[in-house]
């Protein structure tokens, strides 16, 4: 099995079947984020202990790649402290919008290196950075 067929598999599971599409009992903070030109709707529930993401989740709708993309996004920020995921984050937009970042960065996105291809596919870059974007603003706003 090639790789991008395992990735494939990734994104579509977190797609149909993602364990953080849900509500989020006290999250510390929920963000509202549209993607006008695809409709793309998601809300990103996270909740902050101690300077680490504890827990996340999201509700919403939208294509595949939003959807997956959030979920994903997700998973690889559990646990992390904030700086860690500001820095997880913008490797993943650098990545999406083509800047060199180094192996040691691309390990730390773990399943989201599923999506690099998306930045070959002007018109879904935006469907796989809006959870993104949405998180690099709640984290700008916890320091």
């Amino acid at each position: 099995m090639e790789i991008d067929d395992i990735y494939n598999e990734i994104v579509m599971e977190h797609s149909m079947n993602s364990p953080y599409k849900k509500d989020l009992k006290n999250p510390t903070c929920s963000t509202h984020a549209h993607n006008p030109s695809c409709g793309d709707d998601i809300t990103l529930n996270i909740k902050f202990e101690d300077g680490k993401i504890v827990d996340a989740s999201f509700t919403g709708s939208g294509c595949a790649i939003s959807q997956s993309s959030t979920s994903i996004m997700i998973e690889t920020l559990l646990g992390k402290t904030i700086d860690e995921a500001k820095h997880i984050v913008d490797v993943f937009v650098s990545m999406i919008d083509r800047k060199p970042i180094s192996k040691e960065d691309k390990a730390l996105l773990k399943n989201a290196r599923a999506f690099e291809s998306v930045k070959n596919m002007p018109a879904r870059v935006k469907c796989a950075l809006l959870a993104w974007k949405t998180a690099q603003n709640i984290l700008d706003e916890q320091k």
